[in-house]
């Protein structure tokens, strides 16, 4: 049973990444799927929420209006797709699951996946 992120890369500022988090041994439609971010020396800092009953869909204000998540129930997948990155989108991004995006904490985390934006 894991979640695995992927799609992270250096982009320069105003470009995008889509990020993926593919989930193994379990089926991931019966969870909310979440996206978490952490700078060195910051606090982790939740960006984004999908939930698994009515697709509710949640952001943070630091990425609201750039940031769109989505799933694919068929392929397992949750996707954050990234436009307009500025150079402090730079971090590792997990993804995890939990019961519903407003109950219960985070109890399952992929790897992480490092995204850079630089010129």
């Amino acid at each position: 049973v894991q979640l695995q992120a992927s799609g992270g890369g250096l982009v320069q500022p105003g470009g995008s990444l889509r990020l993926s988090c593919a989930a193994a041994g379990f089926s991931l439609e019966y969870y909310a799927i979440g996206w978490i971010r952490r700078v060195p020396g910051k606090e982790r800092e939740r960006i984004s929420c999908i939930n698994s009953s009515d697709g509710m869909t949640y952001y943070s204000d630091s990425v609201k209006g750039r940031f769109t998540i989505s799933r694919d129930n068929a392929k397992n997948t949750v996707y954050l797709q990234m436009d307009s990155l500025k150079p402090e989108d730079s971090a590792v991004y997990f993804c995890a699951r939990r019961v519903s995006c407003r109950r219960g904490e985070y109890e399952l985390w992929g790897q992480g996946t490092l995204v850079t934006v630089s010129s």
